[in-house]
């Protein structure tokens, strides 16, 4: 597909960010030349940064035409998409979401809307690698990379070329995304695959591609990794909540993790208590084993431990959302 083709159409790629100085020069220079390349341009979305990322912002867009600064009062990813839509919606065919705190291929947005224009999908997602530096967060990068950390999700492992109910969100339809009211700002995480259903139920469809994918940079912590997946789980929950739309089996098994853990401390009263937590314990020891031995990967233990927060976290955060919730409803 030829650049004329490309620029038959118009393009705002967006970049909600929060503290992020560290990274949104040199993203935004990458992204430059897509914007020029599809008749767009760049948004960034701050969300109250403290770091200086809105100085930098405000100086990227008064020395490029291409680049422009907004405020996010509500400072939350779904509500700063919402916003750029709604301020600059109406003059461009496609919105590109980018996290600030990823890395893309050069032709990431060319990519993307050959995609779109080829299969005329009212959103195309992508697979999502991660990848680490600290032991930590190489740790965690494997864990969330296989299946153990990510359940076998497409989005997460790659597929071939596929329509799909969910994926990391890329691209979408302007006209597509306003026709159901955008995201949801109730949920701060979690809002991709909420907006995901309320998108297929109106009929809007999506595609994933293999042709193109982003890097995404874990938790180097345990503690930010575990706030991180808490509110995955409350996200979910809060889906739950609204849809009706029960987790599938993938899902499913890890919801089990916080009730069996705390389950657990029963074993004062009778020892078999802890037998379900011991299993899931040795299931995920094991498969690290498994990870620095049949792999030859050596952080395999300690993904170990990793996809252990994670399944914890997400299980607590989904359960403490729905038991909140019910709460709420019983109050007089």
């Amino acid at each position: 597909m030829n650049n004329k083709t490309l620029a038959s159409t118009r393009t705002l790629i967006v970049i909600p960010c929060l503290n992020e100085a560290e990274h949104i020069e040199g993203l935004v220079e990458g992204l430059r030349p897509a914007a020029a390349h599809l008749n767009g341009a760049i948004l960034i979305v701050d969300g109250g940064s403290t770091d200086g990322t809105r100085e930098i912002a405000a100086g990227l867009a008064k020395a490029h035409a291409s680049v422009l600064a907004l405020d996010n009062p509500k400072r939350i990813q779904s509500a700063a998409i919402n916003l750029a839509v709604a301020e600059y919606g109406a003059s461009y065919d496609y919105l590109i979401r980018i996290d600030a705190h990823g890395t893309y291929p050069d032709d990431y947005c060319e990519r993307l809307i050959e995609e779109a224009l080829e299969t005329g999908a009212d959103s195309v997602v992508v697979a999502m690698q991660t990848v680490g530096f600290t032991p930590f967060q190489k740790a965690t990068a494997y864990a969330q990379n296989s299946k153990l950390g990510n359940g076998g999700a497409k989005h997460r492992i790659g597929a071939t070329s596929h329509w799909a109910d969910h994926g990391h969100h890329a691209l979408m339809r302007i006209s597509s995304f306003q026709a159901i009211g955008g995201y949801d700002e109730i949920f701060s995480h979690n809002e991709d695959a909420e907006f995901d259903y309320r998108f297929r139920q109106a009929g809007h469809r999506i595609w994933m591609t293999d042709r193109t994918s982003m890097v995404y940079y874990p938790r180097a912590k345990v503690g930010p990794l575990f706030r991180q997946y808490f509110a995955y789980g409350r996200g979910r929950a809060r889906n739950v909540l609204k849809h009706r739309a029960w987790p599938n089996l993938r899902q499913l098994l890890p919801l089990a993790v916080a009730p069996v853990a705390i389950g657990a401390l029963l074993a004062v009263i009778n020892w078999l208590a802890v037998v379900p937590v011991a299993l899931w314990a040795a299931a995920c020891i094991g498969y690290g084993m498994w990870m620095a031995l049949g792999q030859r990967n050596p952080y395999g233990p300690l993904a170990a431990l990793s996809a252990m927060v994670m399944h914890f976290a997400w299980s607590a955060g989904f359960w403490r959302e729905l038991l909140t919730a019910r709460n709420r409803r019983l109050a007089p």
